[in-house]
C-alpha cells in the first residue's frame, strides 16, 4: 500500500469540477462549448423517483416520468413462438423548468441554442447541491456595456411525487429592460435508432399527440398522449414574478416583463401527472391503456399546485433539505479520506435518493429518470444492487420496490405458460410488465432474476422482520418463483437436479447448461420458498390460495438439496457454466469505452472464455456463507482476470470479494473504478443516464467490502477487512429491524451507537453485539493485521 496517499488517482480535472464534500460543481472555462454535454445534462439531472429534469442549459431538457412510456411493434427478421412482440421506450414530455433571458428586448441565448452578436459569456458554475437537493446554474454575460448575472435553480421535490420548482433571477450593473420567456418546450423524440443496445430503442410510429394547450386562471396546462400505448400526461404551469407582469401565450409560452430599473426574479410551480397503471402488460395491440384521463390528471395538476403556491418556495426549498438531512443521516457513508473521494461516493448515494424518494407504484429503471439509456427499462439490477441499500437505510422505499414486482405477477405468470413452465417467470427488461427483450439469448434466457427477485424478497424480510408483507406479497412471489425452478430443471443420470439452456449474469457466455451463480441462486430460492412456507404457517398459505402444500414444499427442498453446483477438482475452482473450461481463453486488445460487444459478433465471444461482468464472484458475494475463504480466493483469482468489466456491474462486486481477500489495493482501485463510471465517463455513454446499479453497487463495495456487512439473504453479520492505509475511518449506518446503528470503523477499532430503537442484535467479529436502551454503545478491537 502507497502510504499516504488517500486514492490510486483522480480522474476529474478539478479546474473545471472542484473537489467539495457535498457539491458537484462544474466551471466554465474560456474555450469550451456554450451547449451543455449530454454527460453534463445527465450529471446535473434532479429527480424524485416520480419525475426526472435532465440538462440546464442544453438542447436536452427534457422530462422523464416513471412508467410513462411508449409502446411499438418488435421487427423481428425471423421470428419464433413466445418471442417478445411489444417494445416499451420511456417517452420524454415537455419540459417547464427553462428560461429565456431576454435584454432590451434580445436573448442571451435563444431556446435554439443560437448566441446574440454582441453577448459574451463572463463565468459559468453549475452547481447540485446534495443538502440543499437544488441544482443551481449561475451565468455572468458581458452583453455590450452591461455586466448581467443570471441565477436558475430547479428541484424535483422529493418530498412530493408530482412537484419540480424552477426560479429565475436576473440583474445587471446598469438600467435595461428586462424579459423572462418561459416556454413548455417540445418533448422530442422516443429515441433514435442505434446500433448500441445500451442506449434508448426507438418507438417506430410512436410520440406524443397534443391534446391542447389552455390557460385557466393563473394556470397553463399542456396534455399529450402516447399514439401506441394510450398513456396520458398533464403538465400544469403557474409563474410568480413579483413587480414584474406575466402574460401567457397561445402555445403555453409565458413572459414576464419587468420595468427597467427592478431586478428580474420569478418562480414557476409545476406539476406532472400522468396514468398510473399496473404492470400487467398491454390490455390490446400495443395500448397499455384505452382511457383517456387528461381530464382527471388536469385537476390533480392544479392540487398540486395549489398546494406548493400557498407554501411558497421558500418553505418548498425548507422541506426539500428537511428531507435531505433525514436521508443523509440514515443513509450518508463517510471516508475518512479527501474532498474529492467523498465528492464522489455522496454523489452515487444523493442518486439512489433521485430513484427511490417516490417511487411507490413504480420500478427503478436501470438509468432512474435521468435519461433514456436502455429504453428506460427495469431490469434485476434493482433488486440486486439498489435494493440492498435500500433495504438497510430506507425499507419503506424497499417494499414499493419489492410491491411493484409482486404486481408483475400476472403478467409473469402468463410470460410462464408462454414458456411452457409452472409459476411464474418475470420479464427480463420490461416498464409495464411485458416482457420487452428482443435477443433472448442475453434477456429471457437470464432466468436468474426469479431467484434475484426471491432473494431481495428474503433479504428484506431478514432484515425488517416484515411479517405482513411476508406473508402477502412475499409469499406470493417465493411460491410462484420456486414452482417455475422446480418445473423448469430436471433430474439428470448423475442423480443431480440440472439447469440447462440458461444465461448468467455474464452476458459473455449465454445459453448454457448448469450456470453456477443461476443454480445456487435458483436452490437459494427454493429453499426460501419452502421456509417461508414454513415460518408463516399452511393456514395462512391456504387462505392466500397459492395451492402449495407439503408434498409440494418437499418436491421443492429435494431440487434444492440435489443441485448440481459445478466444481473442477483438477483446477481447485468453481466453473461458471458446465462447459465454460473447456472454451479458448482469449487475449484481446482492449479499446477505451468500446465493449467487446461493439466490435465483434456475440458468436465470436461467446465460444471464448471471457466474462463481461462478474458471475461466479457475484455468487461469492450473495452466498457468502456457502463458500469457504479457500474457494473465494480460488474463484476470484482464476475468474478475475478473464472479466473485461464491459459492464459497470463489475467494478463494485470485485471490490467487495477483493476486500475481504486482504487486496486492499485492488479492491480500492475496483471501488474507484465505479465511483467515477459516470462522473469521469469512462464506459462512454454517461450522456444516456445514471447507471444506478452501478451507484448501488458503489455503496455495496463500500458497506459490504470496506465495512465487511456480509448478507446470504436476510443473514447478516459484520466481519470488516483491513481499511486502505490512508483512509483515517469508515462510517456508515444500518437499519435493522426499526432501529438505526452507526458503524464506525478505525485501523484499530470499530464502533456501533444505537442512533433510533429500543434494541438490535448484530453478529460482529464472531460474537453477538447486542445495544439497546441503557447501553447503545459499543466498542470492539479490529483483530486483522
Amino acid at each position: 500500500m502507497n502510504e499516504g496517499i488517500a486514492w490510486l488517482s483522480d480522474p476529474l480535472d478539478r479546474e473545471r469540477y472542484p473537489a467539495d464534500p457535498w457539491r458537484l460543481i462544474q466551471r466554465w472555462v474560456p474555450g469550451d462549448s456554450l451547449v451543455e454535454p449530454s454527460e453534463s445534462a445527465t450529471l446535473f439531472s434532479v429527480a424524485n423517483g416520480y419525475l426526472g429534469l435532465r440538462g440546464a442549459w442544453g438542447p436536452e431538457r427534457w422530462v422523464y416520468l416513471n412508467g410513462f412510456h411508449e409502446t411499438y411493434r418488435i421487427q423481428h427478421a425471423e421470428n419464433a413462438y413466445g418471442f417478445a412482440t411489444v417494445g416499451q421506450v420511456i417517452q420524454p414530455v415537455p419540459d417547464a423548468t427553462f428560461f429565456e433571458i431576454r435584454i432590451n428586448g434580445l436573448a442571451l441565448i435563444s431556446r435554439t441554442g443560437a448566441l446574440r452578436s454582441d453577448a459574451s459569456l463572463v463565468a459559468r458554475e453549475q452547481v447540485v447541491d446534495w443538502r440543499s437537493g437544488v441544482a443551481t446554474l449561475t451565468d455572468t454575460w458581458r452583453v455590450g456595456d452591461l455586466e448581467v448575472r443570471v441565477v436558475v435553480s430547479r428541484m424535483a421535490a422529493l418530498f412530493e411525487a408530482h412537484l419540480a420548482v424552477a426560479t429565475c433571477s436576473v440583474t445587471t450593473d446598469a438600467d435595461c429592460r428586462i424579459e423572462l420567456v418561459a416556454p413548455l418546450t417540445s418533448a422530442g423524440p422516443a429515441e433514435e435508432a442505434s446500433a448500441d443496445p445500451r442506449v434508448g430503442e426507438r418507438a417506430v410510429g410512436g410520440g406524443l399527440d397534443s391534446g391542447g394547450v389552455w390557460t385557466r386562471d393563473t394556470t397553463t396546462y399542456s396534455s399529450q398522449r402516447c399514439r401506441n400505448s394510450g398513456l396520458s400526461v398533464v403538465v400544469g404551469v403557474r409563474t410568480q414574478a413579483a413587480g414584474g407582469r406575466v402574460h401567457t401565450d397561445a402555445d403555453g409560452t409565458t413572459r414576464v416583463e419587468f420595468p427597467i430599473g427592478t431586478e428580474a426574479e420569478a418562480v414557476r410551480y409545476i406539476a406532472y401527472h400522468a396514468d398510473l397503471v399496473p404492470p400487467i402488460g398491454v390490455v390490446a395491440g400495443l395500448a397499455v391503456t384505452e382511457m383517456d384521463s387528461r381530464a382527471m390528471l388536469a385537476t390533480h395538476c392544479t392540487q398540486t399546485i395549489e398546494q406548493a403556491h400557498q407554501l411558497g418556495v421558500d418553505e418548498l426549498w425548507r422541506r426539500q433539505a428537511a428531507y435531505l438531512a433525514d436521508f443523509w443521516r440514515r443513509s450518508d457513508v463517510v471516508v475518512g479520506t479527501e474532498a474529492g473521494f467523498q465528492q464522489a461516493v455522496r454523489w452515487s448515494i444523493f442518486q439512489l435518493a433521485q430513484v427511490s424518494a417516490q417511487v411507490d407504484g413504480h420500478g427503478i429503471a436501470a438509468k432512474g429518470l435521468s435519461g433514456s439509456g436502455y429504453s428506460g427499462h427495469y431490469f434485476w439490477d434493482t433488486e440486486i444492487f439498489v435494493l440492498p441499500f435500500l433495504t438497510y437505510t430506507n425499507p419503506e422505499a424497499a417494499r414499493s420496490v419489492l410491491a411493484y414486482r409482486q404486481a408483475m405477477l400476472p403478467a409473469a405468470r402468463q410470460r410462464a405458460k408462454t414458456m411452457s413452465l409452472k409459476g411464474a417467470l418475470f420479464p427480463w427488461r420490461t416498464i409495464n410488465g411485458e416482457e420487452a427483450s428482443a435477443y433472448y439469448p442475453a434477456g429471457t434466457a437470464q432466468y436468474h432474476l426469479n431467484a434475484d427477485i426471491a432473494y431481495a424478497v428474503r433479504q428484506y424480510l431478514g432484515v425488517t422482520d416484515d411479517q405482513q408483507f411476508g406473508a402477502d406479497q412475499g409469499l406470493q412471489i417465493l411460491i410462484e418463483t420456486a414452482r417455475m425452478w422446480a418445473d423448469m430443471g430436471f433430474y439428470g443420470a448423475d442423480g443431480y437436479f440440472h439447469i440447462h439452456g440458461v444465461t448468467g449474469p455474464d452476458e459473455y457466455s449465454a445459453v448454457v447448461d448448469d450456470n453456477y451463480y443461476t443454480n445456487a441462486m435458483a436452490r437459494f430460492n427454493l429453499l426460501a420458498a419452502a421456509q417461508a412456507c414454513e415460518e408463516i404457517g399452511w393456514p395462512v398459505v391456504l387462505e392466500k390460495g397459492l395451492g402449495a402444500d407439503t408434498s409440494e414444499v418437499a418436491a421443492w427442498r429435494e431440487a434444492a438439496r440435489q443441485m448440481y453446483l459445478p466444481w473442477d477438482r483438477d483446477r481447485g475452482v468453481h466453473p461458471q457454466d458446465a462447459a465454460f473450461l473447456g472454451r479458448q481463453p482469449w487475449r484481446f486488445e482492449p479499446v477505451d469505452s468500446q465493449p467487446l460487444l461493439l466490435r465483434y459478433h456475440p458468436l465470436v465471444i461467446y465460444r471464448h472464455q471471457v466474462l463481461k461482468q462478474t458471475d461466479l464472484v457475484l455468487a461469492l458475494h450473495l452466498l457468502s456463507d456457502q463458500f469457504t475463504d479457500e474457494e473465494k480466493r480460488a474463484d476470484f483469482e482464476f475468474y478475475n482476470p478473464l472479466t473485461t468489466g464491459d459492464s459497470t456491474l463489475s467494478g463494485c462486486t470485485q471490490a467487495v470479494i477483493a476486500a475481504e481477500l486482504g487486496q486492499t489495493d485492488q479492491a480500492l482501485s475496483y471501488l474507484e473504478s465505479a465511483l467515477f463510471v459516470d462522473l469521469a465517463n469512462t464506459h462512454g455513454n454517461t450522456g444516456d443516464g445514471v447507471h444506478v446499479a452501478n451507484a448501488g453497487g458503489v455503496w455495496s463495495a463500500l458497506v459490504a467490502g470496506f465495512g465487511g456487512l456480509r448478507d446470504s439473504g436476510g443473514h447478516y453479520r459484520l466481519d470488516p477487512p483491513d481499511l486502505p492505509a490512508a483512509w483515517r475511518s469508515l462510517q456508515f449506518t444500518l437499519q435493522l429491524r426499526g432501529s438505526l446503528v452507526k458503524v464506525q470503523l478505525s485501523h484499530r477499532s470499530i464502533t456501533l451507537d444505537l442512533l433510533a430503537g429500543d434494541d438490535v442484535a448484530l453478529p460482529v467479529l464472531g460474537q453477538i453485539v447486542r445495544l439497546s436502551a441503557d447501553d447503545r454503545s459499543w466498542q470492539g478491537e479490529r483483530l486483522r493485521s
